[in-house]
């Protein structure tokens, strides 16, 4: 049973984390980048000294969530230059 929570925790985390990472991009530009390695490393961290090890798994795969949407910040900056995502139209236009 352990096994099919995690498996819906990570569906949810990754079905989570792309309107992050979205938004992130369009309000903040690619430099946030910083705060999802932060956030991956106190979570990877937590997973690392946490005694329950569904509490440890599910910290685990949030932590590589972030990590993974340091590379799809980049990634959204290139797909709103070829126009496939919206770009914030208070930023300063290249």
């Amino acid at each position: 049973m352990q096994g099919i929570l995690v498996g819906f925790c990570s569906f949810l985390l990754i079905g989570l984390f792309h309107p992050i990472v979205r938004k992130a991009e369009y309000h903040f530009t690619k430099r946030i980048f910083p705060v999802f390695l932060l956030a991956g490393t106190l979570c990877l961290a937590g997973a690392y000294f946490v005694g329950n090890q569904f509490v440890s798994s599910i910290l685990g795969m949030a932590g590589f969530c972030c990590f993974w949407s340091v590379k799809e910040l980049f990634e959204q900056e290139k797909r709103v230059e070829k126009g496939w995502a919206p770009r914030n139209p208070k930023r300063d236009q290249k």
